[in-house]
């Protein structure tokens, strides 16, 4: 007996700290039913689960996570027999979050219905079965809330929590009878019994669990359908239904477009989208019901930013293309989560872009590359397909790498192969691998079948190894010499070696140059070069329009001549971006100077692109940055430069919109001016501070339409001290005042941004104020400035068990990251190094060890631009310029 439990306990513990669960049973179906109790904030549940047995096993090994299971309340009956069978053991293993049942008989290979009994507490920590709170007349109350991605379906019950374990669910909910009750698919019947009543839903086809979804709360929404007939709904809190409106019309044709471009139907009988008031990412793709934040479903067509209306399309496209490229065809394993990220991601520009031509989403899209481009130039960085040997590791993937980098990679192969045999392979491949799993190399096989070209050579450099190739050129015996390294941010040479999709111009758009460069080096002859070189107005530009994930360091005559093409408006508005991005960077990592960078600048006074002229401000900014440590007493000059250069803009746009302007006016508008307020522009100041003035007197003024009403919060934040706190209180007295988040947020992302450190402080305490939502914390961490950066990681510190307790998941990696990567000596680097030493822990550790780098790497610029021994009088005759 004693040797028969010991060969028990020996088995058992084979499944601990395995990365994936065994494959010898496979769940086909579950039927689940949940009983939340909103008020006590716990819920029961009981799953009977389909299961195929395919070897024989004493064992069932699947997630459990926070649940109470007894063991009384687990059996399984195979089928075909009357007998059922109890288990002889159940044990918890809490650090691998699974559930070992064993059995004290092997179970017969084929079908058998395993049943679970279980209990849970409805969180507050935004993942697995949680709650939020919301306000219905006045009176708090809690809603019930699902959030699975990427592994917290287990949080709500027992389950094979992996994506490639696809199944069937019926799911059955008991709530209370006032309550409107959600899931994936639409309700089939529902039974009132006096206070609670039970909603049966419709089952749904095979899906993963990560995407299942139940929702309980009291909502109202607004409803339309598709040409097509799919039932569209947008589920806000009561009262705020109108503003579902903007998202409702976008999620209309968003499904037509997606039917038309994957050439596959939307899958489901209904589409619904609700927004949730607390919520830790932008919004998740549940199949049929897709859950969001308010600020990224919500539009108040008074009160909202056209940013705002951006963001609302943008996220929208994103999730709804998941229910194609995610839902229906889904990752095999979470290494392969770019595959879902990046292409949502891309395919949400292409949707606004239809739906918005105006907007120039295109060259927004360059925002998202050099997120990915700033990330992968760190040694820290991770290849797009990364390997994930446990479930803490997960959530840090779902990064700029993931999302940023995956979606720029997949406009250069789009780009490369050409739009039409991209999208058919991309419905090929949709087709072939619908309701069911695919790896990254099968939608290599599938667009390199549709185009010819050798897709999976091409692309494994740019998914199989991390960072990317800068190309650097220059003109030698009238050819171009192109040779390609591994750019990192620090100036160091990394080894990597790609096969890059060159593609480059020269004197105009008309001819455009194609090729592979394969090797580390390579000259390049074309016939139009020669004829091109005698004109005066001579240029080249490689990477024509940013379409591809390298970057360019030219020779100095080449890039004096592309500095002359931007002041002489010769290039497209993607390549005057580009020309900056690349300068930039290399500039921080020690390839370039920060003079030439300066002169640069000066090239974009008469830039009319809101994109471009964004980077140009956020470029100015982090100069600015680190000028004030390295050169504290050119500060001063250096932004009386950047002011002499913006003030121009600032002046034309004015603080009030005109007619006939655009969408991009608006967004550049308020980037103008918040950008002079945190310069201390005292003009810029002093409108701001006189126009909210009359805003806190009237919320309906047009003095301050919600496109300006960040940049005067941030300039009266400017005017704010630790003696005289009128501003500081004014913005909390709008913050609790209002019901839109859009505008909490502003306000949030405005706070700490008061030169007072004394002030700072107070601000960032007011996060951990039950005032501001869990989800909401890192707007005010964002909002501090170059000032503050040092009180925000003495906070950061002084807080840390706070924060640990208060938050978790990606999250807690912002925290981290927002307060360390701006730091700029070598001391604060070890500071952190030593700080993190004893508290690192799985979730975080990449994080850590990326925003440590960036200190160093902020540290060598830093003194490498003391080192530059003309900057001074540079600045200075840039700053005393008429």
């Amino acid at each position: 007996m004693a040797a028969a439990a010991e060969q028990q306990q020996q088995s058992a513990e084979q499944f601990k700290g395995q990365a994936r669960l065994p494959g010898f049973a496979a769940p086909r179906r579950y039927d689940l039913r949940l009983t939340p109790d909103l008020a006590a904030c716990t819920f029961v549940g009981s799953v009977d689960v389909a299961l195929a047995v395919s070897a024989p096993t004493r064992f069932l090994v699947l997630n459990a996570a926070e649940l109470d299971v007894a063991p009384a309340g687990v059996s399984f009956a195979p089928q075909g027999s009357d007998r059922v069978l109890q288990p002889v053991e159940v044990t918890n293993v809490p650090e691998d979050e699974i559930l070992i049942i064993c059995f004290g008989e092997v179970l017969p290979v084929g079908e058998g219905t395993l049943t679970i009994a279980f209990n849970g507490t409805l969180n507050d920590k935004m993942h697995g079965f949680y709650r939020s709170v919301y306000e219905l007349n006045g009176e708090k109350k809690n809603m019930a809330v699902t959030q699975f991605e990427p592994a917290d379906a287990r949080r709500c019950f027992p389950c094979w929590d992996e994506p490639a374990f696809k199944a069937v669910f019926k799911i059955t909910l008991e709530v209370p009878s006032e309550t409107v009750a959600l899931s994936n698919m639409p309700v089939i019947e529902e039974k009132v019994n006096g206070p609670t009543k039970i909603v049966y839903f419709q089952e749904s086809p095979i899906m993963s669990t990560y995407l299942v979804a139940v929702i309980v709360g009291i909502f109202d929404y607004v409803e339309d359908f598709t040409t097509d007939g799919t039932r569209v709904r947008v589920y806000t809190q009561v009262g705020k239904s109108a503003q579902g409106k903007f998202a409702l019309e976008v999620a209309l044709k968003t499904l037509v477009l997606f039917k038309e471009y994957f050439a596959v139907p939307y899958p489901l009988p209904k589409m619904d989208m609700i927004a949730i008031p607390d919520f830790a990412a932008g919004a998740m793709e549940n199949y049929g019901l897709v859950t969001y934040r308010e600020t990224a479903l919500l539009f108040d067509e008074k009160h909202s930013a056209a940013a705002n209306k951006q963001r609302v399309a943008v996220v929208v496209a994103h999730e709804l293309a998941h229910q194609w490229f995610g839902n229906l065809v889904t990752m095999e394993w979470w290494t392969h989560l770019w595959l879902n990220e990046g292409f949502a991601t891309w395919v949400s520009y292409l949707a606004a872009d239809q739906f918005f031509p105006e907007w120039n989403v295109w060259t927004q899209f360059l925002e998202e590359s050099t997120t990915g481009f700033k990330l992968d130039a760190l040694a820290g960085s991770h290849p797009i397909e990364v390997d994930i040997n446990h479930v803490d590791e997960i959530d840090e993937i779902f990064d700029a790498i993931s999302y940023r980098k995956g979606a720029s990679v997949i406009r250069m192969l789009q780009s490369y192969l050409g739009a039409e045999v991209f999208q058919k392979s991309l419905a090929a491949y949709i087709k072939r691998f619908a309701y069911s799993n695919a790896k990254t190399e099968d939608l290599w096989a599938a667009l390199e079948e549709g185009s010819g070209e050798p897709v999976k050579a091409l692309m494994h450099s740019w998914t199989k190894q991390q960072g990317y190739p800068v190309v650097s050129v220059k003109l030698k015996d009238g050819k171009l010499q192109m040779e390609q390294t591994q750019f990192l941010s620090s100036g160091s040479t990394g080894d990597g070696q790609w096969v890059v999709p060159i593609t480059l111009c020269c004197c105009s758009y008309s001819r455009q140059e194609k090729f592979l460069l394969h090797g580390k080096q390579e000259d390049f002859d074309f016939s139009g070069l020669i004829e091109c070189r005698k004109k005066d107005d001579f240029w080249i530009k490689l990477n024509v329009n940013q379409t591809s994930f390298y970057r360019v360091s030219y020779d100095e005559e080449l890039a004096s001549r592309l500095r002359y093409a931007i002041e002489t408006n010769k290039l497209s508005a993607a390549d005057r971006y580009g020309v900056l991005d690349d300068a930039y960077a290399l500039c921080m990592a020690g390839k370039q100077k920060l003079v030439s960078l300066l002169h640069l600048i000066a090239a974009f006074k008469d830039e009319t692109e809101y994109t471009v002229l964004a980077h140009v401000i956020s470029t100015s900014q982090k100069i600015a940055e680190m000028v004030a440590v390295a050169a504290p007493e050119q500060l001063g000059n250096l932004k009386k430069f950047i002011i002499d250069f913006l003030e121009p803009f600032a002046q034309k746009l004015g603080w009030d919109a005109k007619s006939g302007e655009g969408h991009l006016d608006a967004l550049l508008r308020g980037t103008l001016l918040t950008a002079l307020a945190e310069l201390g522009h005292e003009a810029t100041i002093n409108e701001a501070v006189r126009r909210f003035n009359v805003f806190l007197e009237d919320r309906e003024t047009p003095l301050l339409p919600p496109d300006v009403r960040k940049a005067a919060y941030v300039a009266l934040m400017q005017t704010v001290n630790e003696s005289n706190k009128a501003g500081y209180e004014s913005l909390l007295k709008i913050y609790r005042e209002t019901d839109l988040s859009q505008e909490k947020v502003r306000v949030l992302g405005s706070l700490a941004s008061c030169p007072d450190p004394v002030v700072v402080r107070e601000a960032l305490d007011f996060i951990m104020s039950p005032e501001v939502r869990n989800q909401d914390a890192i707007f005010l961490l964002r909002g501090v400035c170059s000032g503050g950066y040092e009180v925000a990681w003495q906070w950061l510190k002084d807080n840390w068990e706070y924060i640990l307790g208060a938050y978790s998941g990606t999250l807690l990696t912002y925290f981290v990251n927002i307060t360390v990567s701006p730091l700029a000596t070598d001391e604060k680097a070890d500071e952190a190094e030593e700080f993190f030493k004893s508290r690192i822990k799985a979730s975080i550790a990449r994080t850590v060890k990326q925003s440590i780098e960036r200190v160093r790497i902020n540290a060598q610029w830093v003194k490498s631009i003391k080192g530059e021994a003309e900057l001074a009088n540079v600045i200075k005759a840039h700053a005393h310029k008429d």
